[in-house]
């Protein structure tokens, strides 16, 4: 599959890119249209996961860990249990996973203060131009070598643009 076609069959589901290869992922990054919406909070602001590893012994430590519907206990825990984690090790695991946990929401509140920063800078003209902004999404006419499309039309277009003002 060449990478124009890539583009027109990606079928990827979003559930499904943390298991991805590096390249693929890169290829369905690389295709999706970005545009920078000021107004629009971007969902990587109010993620709560935070990607953990962390070099213990035997084996590093490779996981997820959600400040919001995680505890911290039950996560060093499970990773003892589980015997990827020695039970000397546990509390330094907790003080690496609550320095990321700041760092994360450190980087969260900064990214949401320079977007408001953004906004106010911003002439009034141009503000104007981004509220006013209409996004179309446009699918093939039916015909007799074509798929039939109309009864699976979506506004969505991606997590950048969100959904389109108008499917056509």
């Amino acid at each position: 599959m060449t990478d124009s076609s890539y583009v027109c069959y990606n079928l990827q589901y979003r559930s499904a890119l943390k298991y991805l290869r590096l390249d693929r992922l890169k290829k369905y990054e690389y295709c999706l249209p970005y545009f920078y919406q000021p107004f629009k909070e971007d969902e990587l602001e109010q993620s709560t996961e935070v990607q953990i590893i962390y070099l213990a012994e035997p084996k590093p430590v490779f996981n997820e860990f959600h400040w919001e519907l995680d505890k911290l206990e039950e996560f060093t825990d499970k990773l003892t249990e589980e015997e990827e984690l020695s039970e000397d090790q546990k509390d330094a695991l907790k003080e690496f996973v609550k320095g990321k946990f700041c760092e994360a929401k450190k980087a969260n509140r900064e990214a949401r203060e320079a977007r408001k920063k953004a906004i106010e800078e911003m002439s009034e003209e141009t503000k104007a131009a981004f509220e006013s902004m209409r996004f179309y999404k446009f699918y093939p006419v039916q015909s007799l070598d074509a798929h039939d499309v109309s009864n699976v039309k979506s506004p969505f277009i991606n997590r950048y643009y969100g959904k389109a003002h108008e499917v056509l």
